[in-house]
């Protein structure tokens, strides 16, 4: 007599559970040192976090408030460098790597060499920057995108303050990118581009700053077209 379709659902399920109640007999001893080696990577790394990262954390972001008043006050060399027995960002980037305020250094330090006139150390230091702070990031893009229009390079100057314009997403920082994206665009001889967004200041954010002159932007790029 043939099995019904039931019984043989029933049986697959069966030699499926044999199988693997017969896997986990036969590797006990493999699963027990895995689990093991699992929990051992979480004590670790929860050890990592408390003992180790935590302290250098807080020392990092007690050095740095020194390097911030100088930063402030645009004293650029003290900023990057330090005074007094007090560590600039330079040192702080390199000294307390893994940590946020070593992170948010990478973005003061990028901004001080780009106010020094050194270009390429904002370019390495500005990209060097992984934060998750909308406002900060947007900023760092942009400045990029200004070192880059002082070296010349208008293809990347473009490209960070579109990246800048989408980060920002906000009516005090999109406008100004797009601003300085649709200038990089008229030096690049490209005035449909420059006027696009000049439009999108018009359209976008009509109450910045940036819209209440900028109609003459796009007269002046539309007259090229």
């Amino acid at each position: 007599m043939s099995k019904t379709p039931e019984a043989t659902t029933v049986q697959a399920k069966n030699d499926n559970l044999t199988q693997v109640s017969k896997f986990t007999r036969e590797n006990q001893k493999s699963l027990i040192f895995i689990a093991s080696a699992i929990v051992a990577m979480i004590l670790v790394y929860v050890l990592y976090q408390k003992l180790y990262l935590a302290p250098r954390e807080a020392k990092a972001a007690d050095q740095m408030a020194v390097a911030q008043e100088f930063w402030a006050k645009k004293d650029w060399d003290k900023a990057i460098k330090g005074d007094a027995g007090y560590p600039g960002f330079e040192k702080i980037v390199t000294e307390y790597s893994n940590t946020k305020s070593a992170n948010l250094a990478c973005f003061y330090l990028g901004v001080a060499y780009l106010n020094k006139g050194e270009y390429r150390k904002a370019i390495e230091n500005l990209n060097n920057y992984r934060g998750d702070d909308a406002m900060v990031a947007a900023e760092a893009y942009g400045s990029t995108g200004d070192a880059y229009v002082e070296l010349k390079d208008y293809s990347n100057a473009a490209s960070y303050f579109k990246k800048a314009v989408d980060k920002a997403s906000n009516t005090f920082l999109s406008p100004l990118y797009l601003k300085k994206l649709g200038l990089v665009y008229e030096a690049q001889n490209d005035s449909k581009a420059a006027a696009d967004a000049y439009k999108s200041i018009k359209n976008d954010y009509p109450t910045s700053t940036e819209a209440q002159s900028i109609d003459e932007y796009i007269a002046r790029v539309e007259a090229k077209l």
